[in-house]
């Protein structure tokens, strides 16, 4: 799918989202990525590019697809913790830290925070630097600026 110029992958397993690409990758990189052959599969797929179309839109504020999540367990608490930022709010990677009870783990909460495979649906972009600038995002800082300003009324559509 596409949005503005950005190409998105959305890859599932029968367990739900594994991977929202953000980026134009070739499908031969992504089965290296996560090991498995791709097969296309629309039907699979549509509850989620349905759900990313109406966020795209401003008429979805959360995600209810399931995703099927693969890392450790802390940055599973990591990724817990991204979703419960409220839309159209930011937090800094330290506030999040605090959040899972690591209150020194800013830097693990930040490598975690770009390990998240479902960028959009668990919203990284939503999480910010200390002094309140935009950092890292696997989708490059211009996409997530338009995503803050698509979520806080700053980008007409």
């Amino acid at each position: 799918m596409s949005w503005e110029g950005w190409v998105f992958h959305v890859l599932s397993s029968g367990k739900g989202v594994r991977l929202l690409e953000l980026r134009p990758t070739p499908l031969e990189t992504l089965e290296a990525k996560l090991g498995v052959r791709i097969v296309p599969d629309d039907e699979q797929n549509e509850p989620a590019l349905s759900e990313i179309h109406a966020y795209l839109r401003g008429r979805l504020r959360q995600f209810t697809v399931p995703v099927d999540l693969r890392g450790t367990e802390f940055q599973k608490s990591v990724w817990e913790a991204i979703a419960a930022v409220p839309y159209g709010q930011t937090t800094s990677y330290g506030e999040l830290a605090k959040t899972i009870g690591r209150p020194k783990a800013t830097r693990a909460v930040g490598q975690a925070t770009g390990a998240n495979p479902v960028p959009i649906i668990i919203p990284c972009h939503r999480i910010i630097g200390s002094t309140g600038g935009l950092t890292g995002f696997s989708g490059g800082l211009p996409l997530k600026e338009r995503l803050l300003g698509l979520e806080q009324g700053t980008l007409s559509l």
